[in-house]
């Protein structure tokens, strides 16, 4: 195996495997505290399937794992087998976890959730704004050496104050975004989800109402019982859906082409929830249209053609990349780990996971989305 891995608490009575290093040092000190010895990987390339199956070996008890790697019935057979009674998925999503196969073999999940809300919806504004403004534009002309002195039409962008914000999937990531967006610069929200979001929609109708108060035109909120409903409408549309077979090239030619010409997307959800393909065509031939990516559909490769576009902004998945953010997530890993490690039960309310952030985290496995299959009893404090 190519990969190097590194060992922490070589003593631990229970083997856990970290398929990359994660930030911070509270995560290995919470493995340490379940008697765990942590053997991490510290290769900055994406792991094999036959590189996680050799790392696991004949005696694994645990392993966290990452959203790049596919966990199916290969891994998951493997980690039974060697005695694995835990799964942490480094991410909040899971579609990179075949959740019924953990279950069929009797391996509980977890993911991390709650601490990814505001730092990727941060993300999808700074998109929002870095394309509407042409600021990557701008600064590669700096950059170049070409500005010899202010012009009335360098570099126009478009203004997004009081115009219309869409946004598709209305969770917690979307409703951030939107509360943002909505109180941040005065804008209409127009939202698709398969659910009403009662919270959303009078948090909206209770800032227009102070607007209105203040003398100021009041802000609108409108849920379309359609995504291109929500399309046609909106000057900056951001993706907020899991990524299921319902959103699988949610965003194809056909929708991309109800968007207004100088519209903004913003994908900071799930890369195959964009064709790829169908948007840099859509691009190439609508130069006022702008997008703002910080996840692909072939990650990490892009589609050809997308690099070279002016009118994009791309990041290297970055949306939850600070470091609160990240440890949090590490701790959150971990302790799904340690926590059903150690007998304990799965934290009953997993929109609320902060408390394990904190010095005296409860005892209880944080968030495991299969744990009334698998048999994992609720935690009762």
């Amino acid at each position: 195996m190519s990969t190097e891995w590194k060992t922490h608490n070589e003593s631990g009575s229970k083997r856990v495997v970290a398929t990359k290093d994660l930030p911070g040092e509270r995560w290995l000190e919470i493995l340490t505290a379940a008697d765990c010895r942590v053997e991490i990987g510290t290769s900055t390339e994406i792991l094999s399937v036959e590189e996680i199956k050799e790392k696991i070996g004949d005696q694994c008890d645990g392993v966290i794992g990452q959203l790049t790697e596919k966990w199916g019935e290969e891994l998951f057979a493997s980690l039974k087998n060697a005695g694995g009674k835990a799964y942490a998925n480094y991410a909040v999503g899971y579609n990179n976890v075949d959740v019924g196969v953990a279950t069929k073999y009797g391996i509980p999940v977890g993911n991390t959730p709650g601490v990814l809300t505001d730092t990727t919806a941060e993300m999808a504004v700074s998109l929002t704004f870095s394309a509407a403004r042409r600021v990557i534009e701008a600064d590669a002309y700096m950059r170049a050496e070409k500005y010899t002195g202010w012009l009335p039409s360098l570099y126009l962008g478009e203004l997004m104050a009081r115009k219309t914000v869409g946004v598709v999937g209305a969770g917690r990531i979307g409703t951030a975004y939107a509360k943002m967006m909505v109180e941040g610069f005065k804008m209409d929200l127009a939202y698709f989800d398969p659910y009403p979001n009662e919270y959303l929609e009078n948090y909206v109708k209770a800032y227009g109402e102070f607007l209105q108060s203040q003398g100021e035109e009041p802000v609108k909120v409108t849920r379309y019982e359609t995504v291109e409903e929500v399309l046609q409408v909106s000057d900056v549309v951001s993706l907020h859906p899991l990524l299921d077979d319902t959103t699988f090239h949610l965003m194809n030619t056909e929708r991309l082409g109800v968007m207004k010409d100088n519209a903004i997307l913003i994908n900071a959800s799930r890369g195959p929830v964009i064709d790829e393909v169908a948007l840099v065509e859509h691009c190439k031939s609508h130069p006022d249209f702008k997008a703002g990516l910080d996840v692909f559909e072939d990650e990490p490769l892009m589609k050809p053609g997308l690099k070279d576009l002016p009118n994009v902004v791309i990041v290297p998945h970055i949306a939850s990349a600070t470091q609160w953010t990240r440890q949090g997530m590490a701790i959150l890993a971990a302790s799904n780990v340690a926590g059903i490690l150690s007998g304990f039960g799965a934290w009953a309310d997993q929109n609320d996971v902060l408390p394990f952030l904190g010095d005296n985290p409860p005892k209880a496995a944080p968030s495991i989305v299969n744990a009334n299959e698998v048999g994992v009893a609720a935690f009762s404090g």
